[in-house]
């Protein structure tokens, strides 16, 4: 049935792609018709794009007053229906927090995760349940706060590891008293609510009042703590002078998104976040930023004044009208770091692309290269690629390498080398042709022939394949040849195809792809062609000399690596190799005058 785009208002709003009642996609837009009409335009789609116009039979909108609306209506939508071709977030349902059992009279230390209201006694939300456990740990370094059951704590009958290891001050059995006990249990929960600066010039003015009462039990009590604080603060790989931030980053490759999400409180690092999305259908990076920032505050009340993107986005103040309307809040979005906050900022990005390289295999690059190139030369379902190079010096010692790649990468078993004839070495058309002719007799076996030939050249030597293959049985094989650009630069290559110039961009992984084929058919050819040459020279020199066979040529070479190094050798040198004797030394060493 076909879509009918007259009646999709020019206003701000929400769209639904169906496919037989069961939506398949939601996106917003500050235009709906232009935006919808972009779906199914006659333009070139990614080929994801290409599947939604294929399955959608059915269109409908909302409108709203403002983009902002449209936004949190998205959102909504997209968490209640789960369309298959929206980017789904993974979304907590509880966050952790840090939790003090201040109902006791020896308050503990503990992780907990609610998504209710939290009072006093709970400090956070953190990112992760690990930032929690390692904030914990931390407090009872310093502080030496119990971090076990009430139920374990009132059956101690002696201290446990914790206290010999000083992470805890043992109240279950009286090493410290009440009053002692909950000053450290104050300053901890201060320690997690202000900076280590903050908490350090508390500490120092701890140690001055204790010494000018002549308390110097507490004093050294309270100096122990602080040189703990300052080791934690040394152990810590990256720390920085911002205050609150929360940095996001997002990298894309092939049809992968990686997200990556640091939560700086206090100038520390409170937690981590990454996703990896598959097959992520989206717009833009703006629309991939609103969605992965609306889901992560969704229901969180920890909310900074400043959010760091690693990405400049085109109407952030859509993202910040949303803070306003949804959590009350303004909050300030930001694109460049500052120098304190650099090195988080970096970690992000590097975290980002590294979700991605983490879980991409070999198998999947190749898959999306090729299925990209089908793309950009109109020929679906390219399983197989050979490449072809002719390498030779000053029109001698020819070769041809053929090397053969599939969507699992290089097919090495598959490579084939082909010496050219003396009378056609240094004619690259003509040894391509003569290539060619020998090689498609193989492709009677459909396992062996390709779905696409890569040539190294030009228009000349794209002709002379093309002739071969047409007075052959296989007219129907594509050909492509890539040309270097000036000065030989990488990525000013030009594509070429029976057609003329294949438009491919040159970031792509097509692009990448038909680059290291080229690469690599050049490389095998170079390493055969000097190969040859090196049996070549080995012939003419030493097969000169009586006496010499190939046992001792073996001895030579093995002890002396090179022709060049064994006319160097000193008649000495070279009788020391087993079977040489002076006479043979002296005839080797007249080849080298």
């Amino acid at each position: 049935m076909p879509i009918n785009l007259k009646k999709v208002p020019n206003t701000p709003g929400i769209y639904k792609f169906f496919n037989n009642h069961e939506i398949i996609y939601i996106g917003k837009a500050k235009d709906l018709k232009k935006r919808v009409s972009s779906y199914f335009g006659k333009s070139k789609k990614d080929r994801k794009t290409s599947q939604i116009k294929f399955l959608t039979n059915k269109v409908e909108t909302f409108t709203t007053k403002n983009e902002v609306e449209a936004l949190l209506l998205e959102q909504t939508l997209i968490k209640e229906n789960k369309p298959k071709f929206n980017i789904l977030l993974r979304d907590d349902k509880t966050y952790p927090y840090i939790y003090f059992s201040l109902d006791h009279e020896f308050p503990g230390v503990y992780s907990k995760r609610t998504k209710k209201g939290v009072d006093k006694k709970y400090f956070g939300p953190f990112v992760s349940s690990e930032a929690v456990k390692k904030s914990i740990k931390e407090i009872q370094k310093i502080f030496k706060v119990r971090n076990c059951s009430d139920n374990t704590f009132s059956n101690r009958t002696r201290p446990c590891i914790e206290f010999q290891m000083k992470r805890c001050s043992a109240p279950c059995v009286q090493k410290i008293n009440k009053v002692d006990y909950f000053e450290d249990i104050t300053s901890a929960k201060s320690f997690l609510s202000s900076s280590d600066t903050k908490t350090i010039e508390r500490l120092t003015k701890g140690i001055e009042k204790a010494v000018s009462k002549l308390e110097f039990e507490k004093a050294a009590e309270i100096r122990d703590r602080l040189n703990r604080l300052n080791l934690i603060k040394e152990e810590q790989s990256v720390v920085t002078m911002a205050s609150d931030v929360d940095i996001f980053s997002i990298s894309s490759e092939m049809s992968y998104l990686g997200i990556s999400i640091i939560v700086v409180r206090n100038g520390k690092i409170r937690g981590t976040k990454t996703h990896l999305i598959k097959q992520a259908h989206y717009n833009s990076l703006d629309d991939v930023y609103q969605s992965a920032i609306f889901n992560f505050y969704d229901n969180q009340v920890d909310v900074p004044n400043k959010i760091l993107c690693a990405y400049k986005l085109q109407n952030k103040k859509i993202l910040e009208e949303m803070f306003v309307a949804k959590h009350k809040r303004i909050v300030n979005i930001i694109h460049s770091p500052s120098k304190s906050i650099r090195p988080i900022f970096n970690l992000c990005k590097l975290n980002a692309m590294q979700v991605i390289k983490n879980h991409v295999s070999k198998e999947d690059k190749y898959t999306f290269a090729f299925n990209e190139l089908g793309d950009y030369t109109g020929q679906k379902n390219i399983e197989k690629i050979e490449a072809y190079d002719v390498s030779h010096i000053s029109g001698e010692n020819g070769v041809a390498s053929c090397i053969v790649f599939s969507k699992t990468g290089p097919n090495k078993k598959e490579y084939r080398l082909f010496n050219i004839p003396n009378e056609l070495s240094g004619n690259d058309t003509g040894s391509l042709k003569h290539v060619l002719e020998r090689r498609i007799k193989y492709y009677i076996d459909p396992k062996t022939k390709p779905d696409l030939l890569l040539i190294d050249g030009g228009k000349s030597q794209l002709k002379f394949v093309r002739s071969v293959l047409e007075k052959s049985n296989h007219k129907n094989l594509k050909v492509i040849s890539i040309v270097k650009g000036v000065g030989r630069f990488r990525a000013t290559e030009t594509i070429i195809g029976e057609d003329g110039i294949v438009e491919i961009d040159k970031n792509s992984k097509a692009f990448l792809l038909l680059q290291e084929m080229r690469d690599e058919s050049h490389r095998f050819a170079i390493r055969a062609q000097r190969n040859k040459k090196r049996k070549t020279i080995t012939k003419s020199e030493l097969d000169m000399i009586k006496g010499i066979g190939k046992i001792l040529k073996t001895r030579l070479l093995k002890r002396f690596k090179s022709i060049k190094k064994i006319k160097e050798a000193s008649l000495q040198e070279l009788m020391t190799v087993k079977g040489i004797n002076e006479k043979i030394a002296y005839e080797i060493r007249k080849i080298s005058k």
